[in-house]
């Protein structure tokens, strides 16, 4: 079995037998009644049910008769695990008329708003009160009422809609370990919601909507948009981080509307994070580019490649191929990345260099990974104890978070060896250390000989976590690419070989930069840095380039150097999707479609490929068409906006390849020139997976920069929002985004006798920073760690996310303004 890494499953067991409604149907041992009667496809109602929370018999609504067997009578079927001999009635007259009776009670307080609810068409308490037969209220009291809270720009509350489920306060406090949110009160004044007004701090509390079986949390951004027969619906993958979670995807007259969480028992299992649900607005931003341009002339987007092509054929016959670079990143669909890396080979061209995909962490990342080791997050909730090394999950990838919450409540150990104050939602044991001192840290753990540093300041903490690794039996080592080098990810991938010498049921995963990093390292076997690029444009050995869905403006810290290279350039051709400032620059520009637009294959950071749907035919929102008001009243023959080819078309167009008719034919297209890719044509509904052929493995070296004593290492690390390219441009996010903050440890605040909120200037990569001090005891010392922010002018690139500053680079004065010039923090 594909994830059976981390379990074990007999088959052999004897499975209970039992018959539902005149049904006989065997389930394996544990399952509940109300999940065998959907097994033999006969649906019990339920409210407080939900498979990923487990029963709580909280409703009543799920009660069903046992005529036979060693259960009898009215029983609730959440509650009762199948046996053997169970007789199982859905129908009986009795069990009926307690559902009726429930559902009226239920209905009794219940708002009759449904025409103006936006749970209406998709509530179940709608479903079951027409299924029930309730129409006529017979309690002739007033209603309990209750007044609405403000949780937010993400969620709207109408708690008069309440049934007390308990689903919400469930997942939000059991599940996510977040408490803001949770019941008040008693009997018949149950309230659910905070001790006051006030925004969520739960990362994933947008999953409220799809939990609530009624109307009280619902979609702040897209309310009133549309009924849900109203919208193109279809299936997807997101493409916020590296783990690839399965998504709903609903559009409406051109634009995206709404996306939900899709059920993928490998990855994402029912849910999905805030990040991943709000960060579909760059796709109907008035701001996104929809015009191609030749030299600022507006022109057709074929009319543009086909300028291009004729350019670059120019320049090539005088200059040399060579002469010609190409730049992409891992936000790029498979498909694009092929394209591009393909373009290089035929036309011998520099690169590709794809951003978040060419750094030497990355590609030893992807290199270590095998199907021996390689694990899902699924498998990480079975594990018994999980060390995480250099990852921050809540910031990084958020849904990684939630699975090690779900390990942790099932007994499992959490430790992390990291230099940021972590904040997770649940107990672990952290050790604060410089990203340097972790290589050796990982070699002295699974190793029979004494630890080879004896003056380590964490002899305790190694030595329990050794006797983790010791006594656990499913262990997981989770891996991150963001602070580490690849010293510490062929470390951590040494370590998992070690064990499983002791014969571990060790598992590894890694955390990659961005969705498509692991294919763009599968793809591209000749990577070229963006310093190496900027060294070659510079020398005069680059004077044209094509930059396809990446924005070097945002990844490049030296963004003067930056400029001056690109004006060195005597062609610039851009093709993407968003509104970059790389754009300015650009001699021809071609706008590009969106993933909800012409979809794609991602491979995910455990090497699982899975085809994303394109939700709409794609074309200019009629939002914009019609200004806000109604469509043009206009009969035109074609959509407005629809000859915006994807990014894909466009590069094998640059090559004088005509574009594969659909997707199908384009992935026979991929696996021709990328044999790597064959998996990807197994029609597994969970996603192929696609390892590094064993040809292509090597252990990547990383180079280390000498540290002058009393030197800090800077770590520019992710921010959950704020950070990601594409849903930094979700206008419903910007009140959750980080400020400017620079944290330092206690120990080094005192040397420099420095107070919390003071105003700190740092100059870094030619930059000079202005931010806000923040000091943890959760910092390791030595460190200077700043969360990026969509607001500060310097952006490191893959190759420097750490680095040494010295002292004097550091100046700290007097607290921080808290009024407008705060906000130009980080300028």
């Amino acid at each position: 079995m594909e994830d059976a890494h981390l379990i074990a499953i007999n088959t052999t067991e004897p499975m209970p037998k039992l018959t539902i409604d005149n049904r006989e149907i065997e389930v394996p041992e544990g399952t509940r009644v109300i999940d065998a009667a959907e097994r033999a496809g006969i649906y019990i109602p339920r409210f407080c049910y939900f498979a990923g929370l487990g029963a709580v018999g909280a409703c009543r609504v799920c009660a069903v008769k046992f005529k036979d067997g060693p259960v009898s009578g009215i029983q609730m079927s959440c509650m009762v695990d199948a046996a053997d001999n169970m007789v199982v009635s859905t129908t009986d007259a009795e069990a009926v008329d307690f559902r009726r009776h429930v559902i009226e009670w239920m209905m009794m307080n219940h708002p009759h708003d449904c025409p103006v609810c936006d749970e209406g068409g998709h509530c179940l308490l709608q479903d079951l009160t027409e299924a029930c037969g309730h129409g006529i209220r017979r309690y002739p009291g007033k209603k309990r009422t209750y007044a609405d809270q403000y949780l937010g720009p993400l969620i709207c509350h109408e708690e008069n809609r309440c049934i007390q489920c308990y689903r919400c306060s469930r997942f939000y406090q059991e599940y996510c370990g977040y408490n803001d949110l949770g019941v008040m009160g008693i009997a018949q004044r149950i309230y659910f919601g905070r001790h006051k007004d006030g925004v969520l701090e739960n990362p994933f509390s947008g999953n409220l909507i799809d939990l609530c079986p009624t109307g009280v949390y619902t979609d702040k951004p897209s309310r009133y948009t549309g009924r849900r027969w109203d919208f193109q619906r279809t299936s997807g993958i997101c493409i916020h981080c590296s783990l690839g979670c399965s998504i709903k995807t609903a559009a409406r007259y051109r634009q995206i509307v709404r996306l939900e969480a899709r059920h993928s028992e490998a990855v994402n299992g029912a849910f999905i994070c805030d990040r991943g649900r709000y960060g579909f607005f760059y796709a109907n931003s008035d701001t996104r580019p929809r015009q191609a341009r030749v030299d600022g002339e507006p022109v057709g987007p074929g009319q543009a490649a086909a300028a291009a092509v004729k350019r670059l054929e120019s320049l090539t016959e005088r200059h040399g191929e060579q002469t010609v670079a190409m730049a992409g990143s891992g936000r790029s669909s498979l498909e694009t990345l092929a394209a591009c890396t393909h373009l290089c080979r035929i036309r011998g061209w520099r690169g590709p260099v794809f951003q978040g995909g060419c750094g030497a962490v990355v590609r030893a990342a992807v290199c270590r990974l095998s199907p021996e080791n390689a694990v899902s997050m699924h498998e990480i909730q079975s594990a018994d104890f999980v060390l995480t090394v250099g990852a921050d999950p809540v910031n990084e990838s958020p849904m990684l978070t939630l699975a090690l919450r779900q390990a942790w409540r099932k007994g499992a150990a959490i430790t992390a060896i990291d230099p940021r104050a972590l904040d997770w939602p649940m107990e672990f044991l952290h050790i604060s250390v410089c990203p340097d001192e972790i290589p050796a840290l990982l070699r002295n753990l699974g190793a029979e000989t004494d630890y080879e540093n004896r003056n380590s300041p964490y002899p305790q903490k190694i030595e329990a976590i050794q006797k983790q690794l010791e006594k656990s039996r499913r262990p997981v080592v989770v891996c991150g690419t963001e602070i580490t080098d690849a010293e510490t990810v062929n470390a951590a991938a040494d370590l998992v070989e070690r064990l499983r010498a002791w014969k571990k049921n060790i598992g590894l995963f890694y955390t990659l930069p961005m969705a498509n990093s692991y294919g763009a390292v599968l793809v591209n076997d000749h990577p070229v840095t963006p310093d190496e690029l900027i060294d070659q444009i510079e020398s005069g050995q680059v004077n044209a380039m094509v930059v396809v869905e990446s924005d070097l403006w945002e990844t490049y810290p030296d963004r003067d150097r930056l400029t001056r290279a690109l004006k060195r350039l005597k062609l610039l051709v851009a093709v993407d999707c968003l509104s970059t400032q790389l754009l300015d620059y650009a001699h021809i520009v071609i706008p590009s479609l969106t993933v909800f637009e012409a979809g794609g294959t991602y491979v995910n950071q455990e090497a699982r490929a899975q085809w994303s749907n394109p939700a709409h035919a794609g074309g200019i929102p009629i939002k914009i068409t019609g200004n806000n008001n109604h469509p043009p009243r206009v009969i035109r023959p074609g959509i407005p906006g629809g000859d915006i080819p994807s990014a894909w078309e466009t590069a094998l167009r640059l090559a004088g390849i005509e574009p594969p008719a659909d997707s199908e034919r384009m992935a026979d297209w991929m696996v021709r020139v990328f044999p790597v890719l064959e998996p990807i044509r197994d029609p597994v509904p969970r996603g192929a997976r696609i390892f590094m052929p064993e040809s292509r493995r090597k252990s990547e070296k990383s180079i280390r920069t000498k540290a002058v004593r009393g030197d800090f290492m800077f770590i520019s690390a992710a921010a959950a929002l704020g950070d990601e390219p594409l849903s930094s441009h979700s206008p419903c996010l910007e009140s959750y985004f980080r400020p400017p903050e620079l944290w330092i440890a206690f120990s080094e605040a005192n040397t420099y006798n420095a107070a919390e909120g003071s105003a700190v200037c740092l100059d870094v990569a030619g930059q000079r920073l202005h931010l806000r001090l923040r000091i943890s005891e959760n910092v390791a010392p030595g460190v200077l760690l700043v969360y990026r922010h969509p607001g500060m002018q310097w952006r490191p690139s893959d190759s420097q996310q750490r680095f040494y500053v010295n002292r004097q680079q550091i100046s700290i004065s007097g607290p921080c303004p808290d009024n407008e010039d705060k906000d130009k923090a980080g300028q």
